[in-house]
């Protein structure tokens, strides 16, 4: 046999062997790949998973009691000022920011609309406008000090939670308007507590408020120059100047936005609660947090949707609901929501890790 044939024999034979081991390594990446795949591209998927699996688990443990449409849009109304806060949330952590004030920043705003409205006896609707503006103008502070002068998100809201919260206390005296007065002399200011019934189902402005909001933002984040800005701000903000983005300026549209979407949250909780109340919604800022991490949205910025918010929170929902119609201590509602917020981070690290 020539020296030629014995080489042709050599390469072909290498090139076998590599190509066997190219396979087998396409077959060992394929499955981890894939599932890479799917969480990148369906950032929602795994939160969707849990919250089918929870109302399978207590539809079965619980039947029609669980059910039924009352109960299932019962959730979204325990949910619906926590899934809007939860929604302003999620943009500023798409930024690898994050926004503590912002339960702060609801109530003011609600606080603002009813004591323009009682105390000075401004028009409801310039009252209600007036309590959007400020929370704009809060969030765009935010935005500002986080943009231009280059504070760390986490101080600047922390600082600004404190101190919209000490005037929110001032400015009310503490006071709280009563709900038979509101409901007689200003009835615009529970607009988005007003029922609905559909085939059984009680809906209330509020949850359909939720519901087209995040619709919304969903659509503008993935299919608007805006919302690719805000991604790439997040993945690496040195990268999205070079290319272009204006990262200053879309930091502050993101805070101000946040802080308007939380003075609706504003509106809609004297709706959900019937009163205008200081006091209320102490936890907004934990229980956002918690929703937008569970939603699959990555702390780190840059990748996540907004639907996964929303699973997130009807995820809390309907552990709430369902534990408590078995008749379970609300600790264990803790409990499991704890364990789901470390599992949530301990998945986005694995992705972060499989990615690299």
């Amino acid at each position: 046999m020539s020296d030629t044939s014995q080489n042709a024999d050599k390469y072909e034979a290498a090139v076998s062997t590599s190509e066997q081991v190219a396979e087998f390594e396409d077959t060992h990446k394929g499955f981890v790949g894939q599932l890479q795949h799917i969480l990148h591209v369906n950032p929602s998927f795994v939160p969707l998973i849990v919250l089918v699996s929870a109302i399978v688990i207590f539809g079965l443990l619980l039947g029609s009691k669980f059910f039924s449409p009352f109960a299932l849009t019962l959730i979204l109304q325990q949910v619906q000022i926590v899934g809007i806060v939860a929604a302003a949330q999620s943009i500023v952590i798409l930024t690898a920011g994050i926004d503590l004030s912002v339960g702060a920043i609801m109530v003011f705003s609600s606080v603002i609309m009813g004591q323009f409205t009682f105390r000075y006896g401004i028009p409801v609707p310039i009252a209600i406008a007036c309590g959007l503006a400020v929370g704009t103008a809060i969030g765009a502070l935010n935005g500002w000090l986080v943009a231009r002068v280059k504070l760390p998100p986490f101080i600047v809201t922390l600082g600004m939670w404190q101190i919209v919260l000490a005037t929110n206390f001032l400015y009310s005296a503490n006071e709280t308007i009563r709900s038979q007065d509101i409901e007689k002399n200003a009835p615009l200011l529970q607009l988005f507590g007003s029922k609905f019934n559909v085939g059984g189902a009680v809906f209330t402005v509020g949850v359909v408020f939720m519901l087209c909001l995040i619709f919304v933002l969903a659509y503008v984040l993935r299919h608007t120059a805006w919302g690719r800005h805000v991604y790439a701000v997040g993945d690496d903000p040195e990268a999205a100047e070079l290319s272009g983005v204006n990262v200053k300026k879309t930091l502050i549209q993101v805070y101000a936005l946040a802080g308007l979407i939380c003075a609706f949250a504003g509106w809609a909780l004297i709706g959900r609660i019937g009163s205008v109340s200081p006091t209320s919604g102490q936890l907004a800022n934990i229980e956002s947090i918690t929703a937008v991490v569970i939603g699959g949205i990555s702390l780190f910025g840059g990748r996540g949707s907004i639907l996964g918010t929303l699973f997130g929170a009807l995820i809390v929902g309907v552990f709430t609901l369902g534990l408590r119609l078995l008749g379970a201590d609300a600790q264990w509602t803790f409990l499991l929501i704890g364990i789901l917020i470390i599992a949530a981070v301990a998945t986005d690290q694995w992705i972060r890790k499989v990615s690299g």
